[in-house]
């Protein structure tokens, strides 16, 4: 059912187009399928066409692939969901990837394609979408990490970027705010996507582990839930920063990690003793 918008929106939510970046899989096609589920029209882009086509074909999706790095495919893809729907209302930044290595290991290609994968594909689907976001009342949600707050071993270009873009959410919504766009980061903990499957294989082949599943419960035997989370849960997440039920919020970091940013690590050893 459409929402009561009142004084905080000037549409119903089913009249809402969204944009995700790094739609087709993971987090971005879980976005994807719950913003579609909830009546909005959806757009998703990536690099690789073929999981575009599998979430269109699940949510009746428009498929518009390109580089969201690159200046002119920021500004193409932006103009070719103007144009099927008319409008657009929601960007979910969701594209990443890259950075893992030391600086030391990091060599100038390396940290380019961290930074343009991590950081630069948000700001220009961002400032490519700006027109559209402010005409419309729009919305972000910039996907950033756990990793935005704190820093793993050797993942230096990733833990770069995922810093960068909450200074980006926090910047945005300071000076677009006053044009009622709003503007939130979603730090997310361990999620069960393909690219955190393809970590588990490796951390579980070079730590002698028998399977994926245990390599799972080995990195989050210290989160307080003891679970990675599904995309799915996350999706849920954007849904409500999308929606007019968070009317009043931006610039915020929404970290969900199952309970991991609070853990005391020096305090770790004590629970062996309970």
């Amino acid at each position: 059912m459409p929402e009561n918008h009142g004084a905080k929106g000037t549409d119903p939510i089913d009249r809402k187009v969204a944009l995700i970046t790094g739609g087709g899989t993971g987090i971005g096609a879980a976005v994807a399928t719950r913003l579609a589920a909830d009546g909005l029209r959806i757009a998703v882009t990536g690099r690789r066409e073929a999981p575009l086509k599998d979430v269109a074909g699940r949510t009746g999706a428009l498929v518009v692939p390109g580089d969201m790095a690159d200046s002119d495919d920021a500004r193409s893809v932006i103009d070719q969901v103007v144009a099927h729907y008319g409008r657009l209302d929601i960007v979910v930044a969701n594209a990443g990837g890259h950075g893992f290595s030391t600086v030391g290991e990091t060599d100038d290609r390396s940290w380019s394609d961290s930074l343009n994968a991590n950081l630069t594909t948000a700001f220009k689907t961002v400032r490519a979408a700006l027109p559209e976001l402010t005409r419309n009342r729009g919305s972000v949600v910039i996907v950033s990490s756990l990793a935005g707050l704190f820093a793993g071993p050797g993942v230096a270009g990733y833990t770069v970027g995922k810093h960068a873009l909450i200074g980006l959410t926090k910047t945005l919504a300071r000076d677009y705010g006053p044009a009622n766009v709003r503007v939130n980061a979603l730090c997310p903990g361990w999620v069960r996507t393909p690219m955190a499957d393809a970590e588990m294989g490796e951390f579980a082949r070079a730590a002698g582990i028998a399977s994926r599943e245990e390599a799972y419960g080995r990195v989050t035997e210290h989160v307080p839930l003891r679970r990675p989370a599904q995309p799915e849960e996350m999706a849920s997440i954007v849904r409500f920063l999308v929606s007019d039920e968070a009317s009043y919020i931006t610039g915020s970091t929404i970290v969900a990690d199952g309970g991991a940013h609070i853990v005391d690590l020096p305090t770790l050893p004590f629970e062996a003793m309970g």
